[in-house]
């Protein structure tokens, strides 16, 4: 079953940026859907984006809009989340699972079977 693996955190400073990878296993990333999730200390998890692999359709939460985007190395089977100009509130885990493909788009609903992994810390502070 096709899982995917975290990593590229690390801590920035304000209006910097990094470059989150998310490596599949079990499986290849060309039929499939990505989201990103994170979750900050003592808040729910919540979207970021997520992308039909097949089709390059994305999407991005408003916050993120402009400063998050998407690339991949087919090669590697991973898709990167490449965030620019971060900002203190985009300090949080940052977690990718495969969700449901609709159509052409993407969905934020988790793949039945699909399971969380450990995620990537990112921080942004001064």
């Amino acid at each position: 079953q096709l899982q995917f693996a975290e990593s590229g955190g690390g801590s920035v400073q304000p209006g910097g940026s990094l470059r989150l990878s998310c490596a599949a296993s079990g499986g290849t990333l060309g039929a499939s859907a990505i989201a990103w999730f994170r979750q900050a200390p003592g808040k729910d998890r919540e979207e970021v984006a997520c992308i039909n692999v097949r089709t390059n359709f994305a999407n991005f939460r408003y916050s993120v809009k402009g400063r998050f985007t998407f690339s991949g190395d087919d090669a590697e089977n991973t898709v990167f989340l490449e965030a620019n100009n971060l900002k203190p509130e985009d300090t949080a885990v940052y977690y990718c699972v495969p969700v449901v493909a609709s159509d052409e788009f993407c969905t934020y609903r988790k793949m039945p079977g699909a399971r969380w992994g450990q995620g990537t810390q990112v921080t942004v502070s001064s």
